[in-house]
């Protein structure tokens, strides 16, 4: 189906809207008016990401600490990146760590470091992520699942510009742009006990939010292509985009795992591709099982439809679309199997592609 018909089958004002977007973007569509829909390797156009994008560049030049708050999957490393590439520090490390991943008897030497004979597995001096991170930024992620030992040091370390090595008496003065994440509500946190008050206010100098991608679907028809590019050139493939129904599922889609979840639905659907564009039955779980059911979906026809469509384009592929013996195979009519491949718009290009060129 194409652009004009889809727009014009469906009265979603917004989703046609998503549609566009996408067919634009895959025709050599540009921006205009100097509007700009990347900031590092964050992609999008909805007016909340837009904001983001201007906190990034006004936050960047400085050195003002940064919290990023957001669900898991949203982004919020690339937004600590997008600084650090936009800042003054640049063209020193970038360094992350995942408080949360870490057990507290180590987190402590991992971020300020330890002197030999310390404790007991300390066999010589190691410096810290702060002092290897000097002159760059450390990213803090999860910081809100920090032990609260970890967290009255790291308070002195973001007050002072100072640190002392575990078994250690000398402060080190430390230069480096803190910028911290956190997937869970900071006020939850504070009031639960988990996250010291004193450090939030540290470190929400410059608070920055990552909405879920449920509250900015218009960003996802972009997001689509940008994976898409990605994977092409890692994968050496060619795929042009998603088919409209894919798309529709897309946007119907809860995404609970945020762009993290698109990202590797995509990788797995152009793993098993075998066409130039993505159909439904190369998603996978996200087509079969896992949909939030929405107006859009939850209709038993539309249900059957799709699924209708997906077993006779597997059976055609399995019969390298000879009509007649697919036919034969699907106990239907040849003229049957032509309608039905009218109706649902079953079509392989790479067939097409084939016969062309025999």
């Amino acid at each position: 189906m194409d652009a004009k018909t889809f727009l014009a089958d469906n009265q979603n004002p917004f989703e046609k809207t998503c549609v566009k977007t996408f067919q634009e973007e895959n025709t050599g569509f540009k921006p205009q008016g100097g509007e700009q829909f990347e900031v590092g390797r964050i992609v999008g156009r909805s007016p909340m990401l837009q904001r983001v994008f201007a906190m990034i560049r006004k936050v960047a030049p400085t050195k003002s600490n940064v919290l990023i708050t957001g669900q898991s999957g949203t982004g919020k490393e690339l937004v600590a990146r997008a600084i650090h590439s936009l800042g003054s520090h640049n063209g020193n490390r970038f360094l992350a760590i995942n408080c949360g991943a870490i057990p507290e008897s180590l987190l402590e030497s991992e971020l300020f470091g330890h002197k030999r004979g310390s404790f007991t597995s300390a066999f010589q001096d190691k410096k810290g992520l702060f002092e290897c991170a000097n002159g760059g930024t450390l990213f803090l992620d999860e910081i809100g699942h920090m032990p609260m030992s970890c967290q009255v040091k790291l308070l002195r370390a973001v007050e002072h510009r100072q640190i002392t090595p575990v078994g250690d008496t000398t402060p080190i003065d430390i230069n480096v742009r803190l910028i911290a994440a956190t997937n869970e509500d900071p006020a939850e946190q504070i009031k639960a006990g988990h996250f010291r008050e004193d450090l939030y206010y540290r470190m929400n100098v410059v608070g920055i939010h990552l909405p879920p991608l449920r509250e900015r679907k218009e960003d996802i028809p972009l997001l689509a292509e940008h994976f898409i590019k990605k994977y092409n050139t890692e994968m050496g493939k060619h795929c042009a985009g998603v088919s409209d129904d894919v798309l529709r599922l897309f946007m119907s889609y809860d995404w609970k795992g945020n762009i993290r979840e698109m990202q590797n639905v995509i990788e797995r659907a152009m793993i098993f591709s075998e066409e130039d564009i993505i159909q439904v039955f190369d998603i996978g779980l996200l087509g079969s099982h896992n949909v939030t059911l929405t107006e859009e979906n939850e209709n038993l026809h539309t249900a059957m439809r799709v699924c209708e469509k997906e077993h006779i384009y597997r059976v055609l592929n399995k019969h390298n679309w000879n009509k007649v013996d697919a036919a034969k195979a699907l106990n239907i009519g040849l003229s049957s199997l032509y309608r039905k491949i009218d109706e649902l718009e079953i079509h392989s290009r790479k067939y097409k592609r084939r016969k062309q060129a025999s």
